[in-house]
């Protein structure tokens, strides 16, 4: 408990102040009754020396009764009728909530137990140990109660706590804010209906002549109320929990349920069983049971009480007749039905879609009659779309007009996470199959594009045979393109990333584009404000533009306008879009729309599917969304499509803004090197080279190109033959300069020989010829002084990466 002072009159509490207000207005009258009287008496005489005389008089009349009055202190003053904060604490500390209450100067005067164990001590609000922008929120809350009476602030987390806050302004002079606090609480069904059984709800059911019982899945007692306990047990005080349910009951040959204690000549019981997790084949249940002769209890009374029972259960619940007609529905059932407010549906077929509505009738008409039965029905919503639901049937007896018990679960959430799962898994499997075909596709490549240039070398154009061979390497070419996309799709191709801005990609791919798109087809390209850096490979991000254009393009036969932007976003922005994919952060989005035929919603899902494609055959491959999204993806983006048939279609690609450290920044400034003018690189040049591959064609290749370029080259098929040619050479006159290898070998395969290697010989030089991902293998390399060379590679490019290695390892 906290008091205030009060030597300031501007912070005396409001009993004080009515005392002083009051001591001034009595001063003020007196003076103007004086006032009056002296101005009759001048009106009646007419004499000053009169009026002089009896000023003088009542002013020492009001001086002998100010001293003669009953003296008070200041201390009196202060303490007329105080705020008792003492009695306040008591009071709130019976609340269920926490309490805190704060002066206009933002002291706290008050807070309870609750408050205090929640927030680690008397903390003032809105200061208070909150995670994730919390107080923030609630000093917004404080503010709207001192402007408009009252604030609300939800989602403040502590930890794995959460809670809800309710500020209002109090005080006779509105001079206080009540802070309060509530746990949001998730409620867990099991739990809950053993406190209820338990407790004050199951004393009503048993007042009711209503037995209930909770029971786990393996058919053990959790809780039971008193009314259960007396007929299964004989007595009240018995201790039945964790005992086997089904040992208290017997059944006859004609189906007829009673007590085991009372014996057959005992009252017949109607059992009604609530399953608790529809998820488990052995799931938690309620179970209900009444008399079956209607002696303890009338029918339609009991029908009341487990209506009143259902009305509690966060299950979706509802009662119909034998003729199918709704008697009941709590508002669980409602809620995920899609039932609007003041709709009252009068069968549940008028919830279903037109296919379903008979097969929900037949069903609740089945379950109606004959001995009581439960199953499940898998139906679609009128309103919840295509995915079906499961929609529970129970025939229940001995409870008046009602017949069938339904139940329904929202599984919405469910359904769309199975989805994405099965979608994600696809994928996966996809692209690991993509790229394991790109690899060896790859290889191939790489001795087709390699002999092509050695038989060019040997042909001059105009020669009837050179024109063939540049078609096939042309082809080939073509070729290692699909291969790259498949290595995009798959997340496996090797990226350049750059610290850059998207405007300047934009503007270097704009002119492109330009040339691609028909004449009757407008670019629009706009660009936000204080947009952050992102790090991508400025020519993968190019290949992105161009595809979604050409896509843009095509579905806008009769023209249109292509529309480019770039746009920030914060992390506030991201954090109050609610995002589930998104991390909060900042980002720098690139917004890809048009104005064509838009995608239907069938088909949206499917449209980064490798290989699906709306086009006609010949005018597609199918890989070209799937591609952007490989690049997306592997360089830690995220993208989304939005479409509207007839409207267009809008992909927003969304980077996370790149921040520099100190130190990189610095180091990045130092180390950019001048700009130089661009001369031929040497590809001739003189060196002992180890080289290792277990394709042979490949092998070849390269040991052709190397060749002819002046260096000398020893051969090993896999990393343990390259081992054993390290250990004859580097002892000698003819040690290697450099280790050219490819990396997915039989036996040994290249990053272990490189390891093995680096440990006798630290300072080899080695280039790795690989068709994956240069993040991907360096991930799997911690070593240094390593460099990559991605297939399909040229002679030329093997010619050029091996002569800068070694120049390089020169200096």
């Amino acid at each position: 408990m906290a008091s205030k002072a009060t030597e300031d009159a501007g912070l005396l509490n409001p009993s004080t102040r009515k005392v002083a207000h009051d001591s001034r207005i009595r001063g003020a009258l007196l003076i103007l009754a004086m006032l009056a009287s002296l101005g009759l008496l001048y009106w009646q005489v007419q004499n000053v020396a009169v009026l002089v005389a009896f000023m003088a008089l009542m002013i020492s009349a009001a001086a002998l009764v100010y001293f003669m009055r009953p003296q008070s202190s200041e201390s009196d003053l202060e303490h007329a009728d105080p705020a008792d904060w003492a009695v306040t604490r008591m009071v709130a500390d019976q609340s269920d909530i926490g309490l805190a209450i704060t002066d206009r100067a933002g002291r706290l005067v008050c807070a309870n137990e609750l408050f205090t164990k929640w927030f680690n001590g008397p903390s003032v609000p809105p200061e208070l140990p909150l995670q994730g922008g919390g107080n923030e929120l609630l000093a917004n809350a404080g503010r709207a109660a001192w402007r408009d009476g009252r604030g609300y602030a939800e989602g403040l987390r502590r930890g794995a706590a959460e809670y809800n806050a309710k500020v209002v302004r109090a005080g006779q002079g509105d001079e206080y804010l009540l802070w309060q606090f509530k746990p949001q609480i998730q409620v867990d069904v099991i739990d809950e209906m053993v406190r209820m059984v338990g407790g004050g709800g199951g004393r009503s059911l048993s007042e009711s002549g209503i037995l209930s019982v909770v029971i786990g899945g393996e058919g053990r007692i959790r809780a039971s109320n008193q009314a259960f306990a007396l007929r299964a047990t004989g007595g009240t005080d018995a201790n039945i929990t964790g005992r086997n349910f089904i040992n208290f009951l017997r059944s006859d040959d004609k189906g007829t349920i009673f007590f085991e204690r009372e014996g057959r000549h005992g009252t017949p019981v109607r059992l009604f069983h609530i399953p608790l997790d529809r998820d488990k084949e052995k799931a938690p249940a309620l179970i209900l049971l009444i008399d079956d002769d209607g002696g303890m209890v009338e029918r339609g009374k009991a029908l009341e009480q487990v209506e009143s029972m259902l009305s509690l259960l966060p299950l979706g619940l509802a009662l119909t007749d034998r003729d199918g007609r709704f008697l009941f529905l709590n508002e669980a059932f409602a809620q995920t039905a899609g039932i609007g407010e003041g709709e009252q549906p009068l069968y549940p077929g008028d919830l279903m879609i037109r296919d379903d509505k008979s097969a929900v009738a037949d069903a609740v008409r089945r379950y109606a009659s004959g001995p009581a039965m439960a199953g499940d029905l898998a139906v679609r919503l009128r309103h919840g779309g295509e995915e079906p639901v499961a929609l529970g049937i129970a025939g229940v007896r001995g409870l008046g007009e009602a017949a069938v018990l339904l139940s329904i679960k929202d599984n919405s959430e469910e359904s769309k996470l199975k989805t994405q799962v099965a979608q994600a898994t696809k994928m996966q499997a996809v692209g690991q199959l993509a790229g394991g075909v790109a690899h060896d596709f790859n290889n191939i490549l790489t001795a087709i594009i390699g002999h092509c240039d050695l038989m060019l070398l040997r042909h001059a154009p105009g020669d009837s045979d050179y024109d063939d061979i540049q078609q096939v390497k042309n082809n080939s070419n073509r070729a290692a393109g699909l291969t790259r996309q498949l290595l995009a799709f798959s997340r496996q191709q090797t990226l350049r990333p750059q610290v850059l801005q998207l405007p300047d990609v934009v503007a270097d791919v704009s002119n492109l584009l330009k040339r691609l798109i028909t004449a009757n087809i407008e670019l629009d390209v706009r660009h936000g404000r204080n947009l952050g850096p992102v790090r991508a490979d400025p020519g993968q991000l190019e290949q992105v533009i161009i595809n979604l254009g050409v896509n843009a393009r095509d579905a806008m036969p009769n023209g249109g306008i292509i529309s480019i932007s770039t746009k920030s976003y914060t992390a506030s922005e991201i954090r109050a879009s609610k995002s589930d994919i998104l991390p909060i952060g900042d980002y720098t989005a690139l917004i890809v729309s048009d104005t064509g035929q838009g995608i239907s919603p069938e088909i949206i899902g499917k449209i980064f599917d490798p290989f699906f494609t709306t086009k006609t055959v010949g005018k597609g491959t199918g890989l070209g969304l799937s591609t952007v999204y490989g690049i997306i993806k592997q360089s830690g983006g995220f993208i989304f499509a939005d479409s509207k048939l007839g409207t267009g279609t809008t992909f927003s690609i969304y980077f996370p803004v790149h921040r520099l450290t100190a130190e990189q920044a610095e180091k990045a400034t130092l180390n950019s090197p001048p700009v130089k003018a661009s001369a031929k690189k040497e590809l001739w040049g003189t060196g002992h080279i180890l080289l290792v591959e277990d394709e042979d064609m490949v092998r070849a290749v390269a040991e052709r190109a190397l060749v002819r370029q002046g260096y000398t080259l020893i051969t090993a098929c896999d990393g343990e033959e390259a081992l054993e040619q390290l250990a004859q050479h580097m002892g000698g006159e003819e040690q290697f300069d450099l280790i050219v290898s490819d990396v997915v070998m039989p036996n040994m395969d290249g990053p272990a020989m490189a390891k093995q290697a680096r440990t006798q010989y630290p300072d080899l030089p080695i280039l790795f010829m690989s068709g994956y991902a240069e993040e991907q293998l360096r991930n799997s390399i911690d070593l240094d002084n390593v460099a990559f060379l991605p297939k399909p590679f040229s002679v030329a490019q093997i010619a050029e990466a091996v002569g800068e290695i070694l120049a390089e390892h020169a200096k």
